[in-house]
């Protein structure tokens, strides 16, 4: 699969049992053998279930239903987009999680550091797949401090079947070397003063899924 040059539009998808569960258009920003580095803004398009939108709030109750409706398969995609943040994403393509980066909404800002466990990479022609397996890692923009999120949805989604055991083995181990890479200060973080002084090029307008 070929590689994807810089300001390139690429999407990402994460399926389930062979099905998208949302689609985000990206702009790639590095494409190397170490990692495809991509980035969004607000604007940028997105695809993903009506109820998945609603749970994006702080509604647990709706998170909780959305899983359930994942779980049985009863999601239709309707147009989205992103908001509030400017997300650069640091994918490894064979790692169960991916780092990421937010900004404020004008991208002057970095806000924390934010690990995704997720599914390895699978190249596509317009980008990659992966699936999102719920719980992140939050770190301070310093790296100084860092905290767990969505240990409970977590449980929920392997009670329901959606993460399996195999899934949980292997995010257990990406655990431990997500921190050990914060604590040796590798990847992205041997980087950490580039990265958080990185900023969307305003020439780029926000990524569109049309584009690829």
């Amino acid at each position: 699969m070929r590689s994807f040059a810089v300001g390139e539009t690429v999407v990402r998808r994460d399926v389930y049992r062979g099905r998208v569960w949302s689609e985000q258009a990206l702009r790639v920003i590095e494409d190397t053998d170490t990692a495809m580095v991509t980035a969004c803004c607000p604007g940028a398009e997105a695809r993903w279930p009506s109820l998945y939108a609603r749970a994006r709030s702080d509604d647990r109750s709706v998170r909780r239903e959305a899983f359930e409706a994942m779980a049985a398969g009863e999601w239709e995609l309707g147009p989205g987009m992103w908001q509030d943040t400017v997300l650069l994403l640091w994918k490894p393509p064979t790692a169960w999680f991916s780092i990421n980066a937010f900004y404020d909404a004008a991208g002057h800002q970095l806000r924390n550091w934010y690990v995704n466990f997720e599914y390895p990479t699978t190249r596509t022609p317009d980008g990659f797949e992966t699936f999102d397996l719920t719980v992140d890692l939050v770190i301070d923009p310093d790296l100084t401090r860092l905290h767990w999120k969505d240990e409970d949805e977590y449980a929920h989604v392997r009670r329901l079947g959606i993460v399996t055991d195999a899934d949980h083995q292997a995010v257990e181990l990406a655990r431990s070397r997500v921190v050990a890479i914060l604590e040796d200060r590798a990847g992205p973080f041997a980087d950490a003063e580039r990265w958080a002084a990185w900023r969307w090029d305003v020439a780029w307008p926000p990524p569109a899924l049309g584009d690829c």
